[in-house]
């Protein structure tokens, strides 16, 4: 099954370069470029998330969210837009948003910001097999012919975000940002050392070290 995302945004080549970016990480994108374009769709039945920007013609992102929000209480909303103010923060916040990122920003990083979300809302109890290695994300087990690994929670985190994102390459930042979130202000060797357990009680795993740049799970 596809997760089927909703993108409004009246830019067009931003419209069509999110959309893209989305639809190579398997996503179904469907693009409206006007409030009542999108308005028209707020009761669809197989979204999954939509991502809204602020600026909307004659109405606003946040008249919008009250509208999808109304219907379908549950559906995730990412805010993008030009306007890094608090109060837009906090307004998106307040009207149910999951998610603000601020123009310009890395289309990748919207990708992956989104892939947290549809794993956080949509989370299934079920089974990956990974170089041999059985994951189960639901119960945060690795297990190897049957044997269970004993993974520290940021191993385990680690291991989860290289799994969601296969063949996508990370920095030590980014891995920073997205295993330890906001909550780390120590050395970026803190993911060095983490991938090192890792690798050790995963010899399998094929972890791939990208020199002079970070890693990615080949």
């Amino acid at each position: 099954m596809k997760y089927v995302i909703n993108i409004v945004e009246d830019e067009k080549d931003l419209n069509e370069l999110v959309k893209s970016y989305l639809e190579n990480a398997g996503y179904e994108v469907r693009s409206y470029y006007t409030y009542d374009e999108a308005n028209a769709h707020v009761q669809d039945d197989d979204v999954h998330l939509w991502i809204l920007d602020i600026m909307l013609d004659n109405k606003s992102g946040f008249d919008l969210i009250e509208r999808i929000k109304a219907y379908s209480p549950t559906t995730p909303v990412v805010f993008m837009s030009a306007r890094d103010k608090e109060f837009d923060r906090i307004i998106g916040l307040e009207k149910g948003s999951d998610d603000y990122i601020t123009k310009p920003f890395s289309p990748k990083e919207l990708v992956l910001r989104v892939n947290n979300i549809i794993r956080r809302a949509y989370s299934q109890d079920i089974q990956t097999e990974v170089d041999g290695y059985v994951i189960d994300e639901k119960q945060r087990t690795a297990t190897k012919d049957g044997m269970e690994l004993e993974l520290t929670t940021k191993e385990f985190d680690l291991l989860m975000l290289f799994i969601k994102n296969r063949g996508v390459a990370f920095t030590r930042e980014q891995i920073l940002v997205h295993v330890w979130e906001t909550n780390y202000f120590g050395s970026d060797r803190v993911v060095d050392d983490t991938l090192r357990r890792l690798r050790k009680k995963m010899p399998g795993l094929n972890i791939q070290t990208i020199y002079g740049f970070g890693y990615r799970l080949g």
